[in-house]
Parts: C-alpha cells; structure tokens; sequence
C-alpha cells in the first residue's frame, strides 16, 4: 500500500475511485489491463488519502444533486478499508450533503456501512451493485480468492433486499469451460429472483481478455486447470472477446428468465436507472446528465 495526494476525486460522470489496484486476487481481472496504464504493483494499492476532502469539496461546489458512482475500477471495501475507512468517510458526505449512490462491490465489509446506505436510499437513491460469478462456492475461491464467497454475497443481496436498497447483479465474466454451464447460470438466476434484485447486467456471456489481463489469466489457468489455457489458445486466439460456446442459449434464457420475474435486463437501462438522481423528500426525479 502507498498513499498518494490526488488532484480530483470525481469523473465527468460523478464516478470516484479512492483506491487503485485491488487485493482480491479475481483470475480476470480486467483492471489489471496494461492499457489502465497503472505505474505500480497491482497489489501495491495506490490510496487517495486526501479523498475525503476532495469529494467534499466537490460536493459543495455542485448546483444539482447527482448520483455518485463508486467500485468501477476498484472495490471500495478492500481489505485495507478495514484500518482506513476512506469509503465511510466519502458516504458519510453523500448522506450529509444529500447525494445518491451507486455503489459496486463484491465484498460483504459493505455490509458495515449499512447504516449510511439506509440513510441514503431514504432522502435520494443507494443501489447496491454485487458481482456474481459462479454459483459453486469451491469453485468461486479458486476464480475470486481473496473476497467473500458467492453465498455470502447472495446474503448481502438478501440484506439489502430487507432493507429496501434496490441492487443490481453483474453476472460476469462468464468464462468459456469453466463457469459456462446452464446449472450454474440457473443457480444464479434463482438467488437474483430470491433475492428480488432490481436488475442484472450480463454484457453478453464470456470473458474480455486484454495485454496484462491475459498473461495473468492464462497464469492461474495453468495453476488451477491444466491444459485450460491451450485450449483458450486453440479456440480464441488472440482475441480481445472471447464468448462461450453456448453464448446465444445463455443469453436467451438470461433474458427469458428474468422478464419473467420482472427483473431489469439490458445495460442501458440500467445504466440510466443508475444515473437517475432521486429526490425522495421532494419527490423528483432528475437526469444525471
């Protein structure tokens, strides 16, 4: 870990990261891409210490209310948010100054900040975003190591799902031979109705491989499954999309199932519900853009 004095907190899209880099050790990572142009360790995690007091500032000087986003580059709960709480202290600064939140995680540590989401989600809007990979827990510590499991995530949803904080899935990467089984898509479909998600977010069914990304892939595929990565080779090439065999089927019973349980699909709808800035107390609703 090394601390650093960031210049800006915020995004043209209201998205903040208050670390960089990720201790979570997921096989596919896309961050760990080289074209991210990270100049450290991807485990050496890059802190903005001065976070806190940026997004502050940012807050005050805001004309309109917005929804604030969080955990696109890095997981806002990593291990060292334990120690530091620069998460805590930025949504405490959403609450008070009466932003929303979306806020994306695979980490249960979200579940300490409940208090804050609750308090959000009354006067303008919190959604909840958790990724979910593979319904087999042995499985998912071999793909996800260093987070909770899928069956604690599939807790949290159900938490927050009590609490009335509306939460979206991001079913993916789904990986080609390995996660790719309709069993395993049913499995997740049935915690998302279960757990009466908002929405889930799919960006089609396989994997996204880059520079960087890809040599680390193939790494843990000749350490947890061997032969996998000749086979990746054989069958993608160098290629940047690499759906699954079965990625039209997949696809379709995603959809299928959740129109019939009346969960959101599609990425710009839930993209936009995401941006949509929520006045409760008043009772608007306004565009982030």
């Amino acid at each position: 870990m090394h601390e650093v004095e960031a210049k800006g907190i915020l995004s043209a899209q209201n998205g903040m990261n208050i670390y960089r880099g990720c201790t979570h050790g997921c096989i596919f990572c896309d961050a760990r891409s080289t074209c991210y142009q990270m100049n450290h360790a991807f485990e050496d995690i890059e802190v903005k210490k001065n976070a806190p007091e940026l997004l502050e500032k940012a807050l005050r000087s805001k004309r309109k209310k917005c929804m604030i986003g969080t955990g696109a580059m890095s997981d806002p709960y990593l291990h060292y948010e334990e120690k530091l709480g620069l998460t805590r202290r930025c949504l405490e600064l959403i609450d008070r100054y009466g932003f929303g939140l979306a806020i994306q995680t695979k980490s249960d540590r979200i579940l300490r900040d409940l208090d804050l989401l609750k308090s959000i989600n009354r006067k303008a809007k919190c959604v909840v975003q958790i990724t979910l990979t593979t319904y087999d827990d042995e499985l998912c510590k071999i793909l996800e190591p260093n987070v909770c499991p899928t069956s604690r995530r599939i807790e949290v949803l159900q938490i927050m799902r009590d609490e009335g904080i509306p939460t979206i899935v991001w079913m993916t990467p789904i990986l080609p031979f390995i996660n790719d089984t309709e069993e395993n898509i049913r499995g997740l479909l049935n915690a998302c109705k279960e757990s009466k998600v908002y929405g889930i977010l799919t960006f089609g069914t396989g994997v996204t491989l880059r520079d960087g990304d890809r040599q680390y892939f193939y790494q843990k595929l000749d350490e947890h499954f061997p032969g996998m990565k000749e086979r990746y080779i054989s069958t993608y090439g160098n290629a940047y999309e690499l759906p699954v065999p079965e990625s039209a089927h997949l696809g379709k019973l995603i959809q299928e199932e959740c129109r019939a349980a009346g969960i959101v699909y599609g990425s710009d709808k839930l993209f936009a519900y995401m941006h949509e800035y929520e006045d409760k107390e008043a009772g608007e609703q306004l565009s982030l853009f």
